[in-house]
């Protein structure tokens, strides 16, 4: 049996597991006891901190596949963390035979709302996306020397039933005018998950995909769904004159990034079908008393 290291044990890995339980043995890197993933009796779980590279021994030589799905640090234009795993997974005599990161779509920057394959120039345009550029780099370095066969998954706004804007409507941020408003792109939970057991299954898997469903959406037209679908008040309009005043910053780093992500590849080498094609089909109906 196959070994699978997962780093980064957080809402999609939690996803992938009833498809790899049971064929994988599966490691958890987790940093203590008490973030123990909840399937921990099913899955062996290994002690290490991605920032403190001293306490990642135990990886060398000890997956076959790789599913990293950590963040990288806070702050800066370097990912820390994803060449402290590699440095780990490279300590052994046995190296990994595939490694799935999943990265982020923001890495493309802002094109304007054109169609973005993954042939598309990265031009990342926050310390958020440069990190991930950064990671991607170095995975790509680190795999091609060594012959591990990499695919690396750019994923937009990941929602689910429990992942999305409504604190924010309830809080009555607003959304940019139509005129003002660019494209976003999205993926649900579930179908990530899909997407990354492929990723790491199939024979033809590797490379860059972007890992998005076929939705064309505004932003301000998202958060008008989401809120129709619960019953909540759709958020005012404005000018992206008078954003800055009313937007904290991080929003409107996003809202300043206009992009519709092509998803051709992902089916036509993965074969995947998505479960929620679109986020009308994802957005669940919330029914409201009254």
């Amino acid at each position: 049996m196959k070994t699978l290291l997962i780093a980064g044990f957080g809402d999609v890995a939690h996803r992938v597991l009833p498809a790899l339980l049971g064929r994988y043995r599966v490691c958890a890197l987790v940093r203590s006891p008490d973030r123990a993933p909840r399937e921990a009796s099913d899955i062996d779980l290994v002690h290490g901190d991605l920032d403190l590279p001293e306490s990642l021994g135990r990886l060398a030589g000890s997956a076959d596949l790789v599913l990293h799905c950590a963040p990288p640090p806070n702050e800066g234009r370097v990912d820390s963390r994803t060449q402290h795993l590699l440095d780990a997974l490279g300590s052994g005599e046995i190296l990994p035979q595939r490694v799935v990161y999943l990265s982020t779509s923001g890495v493309y920057g802002d094109c304007a709302g054109a169609y973005v394959d993954e042939s598309r120039p990265l031009n990342a345009q926050s310390d958020r996306a440069r990190r991930r550029v950064d990671a991607e780099r170095r995975l790509r370095e680190w795999a091609g020397a060594r012959g591990v066969r990499l695919v690396v998954l750019r994923v937009p706004g990941i929602y689910a039933a429990d992942r999305l804007p409504t604190e924010r409507l309830r809080a009555g941020t607003p959304a940019l005018r139509t005129e003002d408003d660019g494209y976003t792109n999205h993926i649900h939970a579930d179908d990530l998950a899909a997407i990354a057991v492929l990723a790491l299954e199939h024979p033809q898997a590797e490379g860059v995909f972007n890992a998005s469903d076929d939705s064309e959406m505004k932003m301000g037209d998202w958060f008008d769904l989401v809120a129709d679908r619960h019953g909540l008040p759709r958020p005012p309009r404005i000018p992206r004159t008078d954003a800055a005043a009313r937007i904290s910053p991080a929003l409107l780093s996003f809202m300043a990034e206009s992009r519709r992500l092509v998803n051709r590849r992902m089916k036509e080498v993965l074969g995947v079908r998505l479960r929620y094609p679109t986020v009308h089909q994802g957005v669940p109906v919330v029914a409201t008393a009254g």
